[in-house]
């Protein structure tokens, strides 16, 4: 009885480590990158420099469009293992459309044109295909996509037959390589991106409707929100993103190979949404947070190889990530 009541309120302790627990879960992912930061400009040599900076920037960018993807889906329920396999596919038909290997081009910049354009609207049927598996058969999304996580790597692979495609295209490469003043043309693409998530989220009435799927469907569709028109729309943006997050990838590398391009990336976006503090049961999207813990998720990585750890060891660290911010979530709700 004694470790149940603490100043003569019942309960107290577990007030308390819910507080402490909802505090971190919102700005543990602040703290953590502070962290990282400071311990970086004591430990690691050059680390604030231009060219560090630029590294890390030029490395997180695809994974936050990816992840800001992974976080509406998340936030209305759901889950997305196949947005590597959806990076590789438009990562790999790009260069098939401006190379001229698909079809005739009238022109080179119709062929850079459609190269921006079509694999970005591939990668979005494949995501409704996502959408409509869970919503038509009733089928739980990680069993849904995990479909395309499979075939989706196979397609990629089919349309090149395995083969690099290596290319130097500085028209398509603006994507990746390009630059506003001084600004790589990525980091303003995930800038906007970012902001137009946020704003979408927390103004919009299909942001409020997203938010209202994950926390209770079935309350939401009682409520007359059309619980399946926007799990189809989620899956739907999270695919054009995967996609947008290939081109930049390829265009970035000047080489696509389906075997690598978006390998893992499911695991580097729902780490940065879960330690962002988007709640991974669905209700809550926190796009800034997604942000915070995508650029935590890339220091882990810098901090590790510049203190001579070995890459694989990243994937141990951020599988840890992933679990410490569940956890953080389950005593945050009581649970």
């Amino acid at each position: 009885m004694v470790d149940q009541t603490i100043d003569g309120k019942t309960g107290a302790p577990k007030r308390t480590s819910r507080s402490l627990a909802a505090a971190a879960q919102r700005y543990g992912v602040v703290v953590a990158l502070l962290a990282l930061i400071l311990f970086n400009i004591a430990a690691t040599p050059n680390f604030l420099t231009w060219q560090t900076l630029n590294v890390n920037l030029t490395q997180v960018c695809a994974i936050v469009i990816v992840a800001v993807g992974m976080t509406l889906v998340i936030a209305a329920g759901g889950i997305d293992l196949s947005v590597g396999s959806l990076m590789a596919i438009a990562g790999t038909l790009a260069p098939l459309i401006f190379t001229g290997a698909l079809f005739h081009l009238p022109t080179t910049a119709v062929g850079i044109g459609l190269a921006f354009v079509l694999p970005v609207i591939a990668a979005a049927i494949l995501g409704l295909f996502n959408g409509w598996l869970v919503t038509a058969f009733r089928i739980q999304p990680i069993v849904a996509t995990l479909v395309l996580f499979i075939a989706g790597r196979g397609i990629a692979q089919v349309m090149t037959n395995g083969n690099l495609q290596v290319f130097k295209e500085p028209a398509f490469q603006v994507i990746g390589l390009g630059r506003i003043a001084g600004i790589p043309v990525q980091v303003i693409l995930m800038a906007i991106i970012v902001a137009a998530a946020a704003f979408v989220v927390r103004r919009t009435l299909f942001g409020r409707q997203l938010l209202a799927v994950g926390g209770n469907p079935r309350a939401a569709r009682l409520a007359g929100v059309p619980a399946r028109r926007v799990t189809l729309a989620v899956y739907g943006i999270s695919g054009a993103l995967a996609g947008l997050a290939g081109l930049v990838v390829v265009a970035r590398n000047g080489a696509s190979d389906a075997n690598l391009v978006g390998l893992g990336m499911e695991l580097d976006a729902i780490a940065a949404v879960a330690v962002g503090g988007t709640l991974l049961t669905g209700g809550r999207a926190f796009v800034v947070g997604t942000l915070l813990g995508a650029m935590v998720i890339q220091l882990v990585r810098y901090t590790l190889l510049a203190n001579g750890v070995p890459d694989a060891a990243a994937l141990v660290v951020k599988a840890g990530l992933i679990i410490l911010a569940v956890w953080i979530q389950q005593q945050a709700k009581g649970e």
